[in-house]
């Protein structure tokens, strides 16, 4: 579902403000890395691909491709580090044990990553972005924290991960599930925060996860949740080069 194709250039940022953190986290039991980029401007919390870690942003050429932007104190980004190893792609556990882990993920960016961000930067507005697998952690924390996220884009994201865990179903799962949740959301606290919001689908015409966008798209704007949904032509499929473009584009 997420393997990247293609060959691209691994372009380094250079001459930005740049910070490396590392904490042992409460909330997942172990040590944590991520980088900060940037001085002021929106934050935004970045999710890596599959299994990626929290240098990807900046070792695929995502960083320099706003450096500019960055760097005139645009944007600010606290790219994070991934434990789906840990939590999706686990096969060595239960698929209970497997969300429980990503829940514990949660609770690690929200009551972890959230304050030291808000530490070095007060603006009122949080955003969430990611590619591939990150494009549903990006999703999926800003619907279950719309009081904390006020803007997500996710670029090829896919939103229904239940085929990771065979059929397993439970509470856990269903509240990280944005096509399901999210289908039956009737919810005032919610909804009100959600059209306050605002929201990026970007895919591509030869994107393997276009057609989950398109679900999404139409399952928040079933319920009165504001979406931009950009399908990407000229051939735009599931890899860097074309990410590089789309976040160009929106940031």
């Amino acid at each position: 579902m997420f393997r990247l194709a293609g060959s691209y250039k691994l372009t380094k940022a250079v001459g930005l403000h740049r910070e490396y953190h590392k904490w042992h986290s409460p909330s997942l039991g172990r040590d944590m890395e991520l980088t900060v980029y940037g001085h002021a401007g929106l934050p935004a919390i970045v999710f890596p691909t599959s299994q990626g870690r929290f240098y990807e942003f900046e070792d695929r050429g995502m960083v320099a491709a706003i450096e500019h932007k960055i760097n005139n104190g645009e944007v600010q980004l606290y790219c994070v580090d991934s434990v789906d190893a840990e939590s999706w792609y686990n096969k060595s556990v239960g698929p209970d044990w497997r969300i429980a882990r990503h829940v514990q993920y949660d609770n690690y960016i929200v009551h972890e990553v959230v304050p030291f961000l808000r530490n070095k930067n007060w603006n009122r507005q949080i955003a969430s972005i990611g590619c591939s697998f990150g494009g549903f952690h990006a999703v999926n924390v800003a619907m279950k924290h719309p009081d904390i996220f006020t803007a997500f884009l996710s670029m090829s994201g896919a939103f229904d991960l239940s085929g990771f865990l065979g059929g397993y179903h439970d509470q856990n799962v269903y509240f990280n599930q944005p096509l399901q949740y999210l289908a039956n959301m009737s919810d005032a606290w919610f909804l009100d925060r959600y059209r306050g919001s605002s929201y990026v689908l970007a895919t591509g015409v030869h994107d393997q996860c276009w057609d989950f966008n398109v679900k999404l798209a139409h399952v928040m704007r079933s319920r009165g949740i504001p979406v931009r949904l950009d399908v990407w032509g000229d051939d735009t499929g599931h890899d860097w080069p074309y990410w590089h473009k789309m976040i160009q584009t929106y940031l």
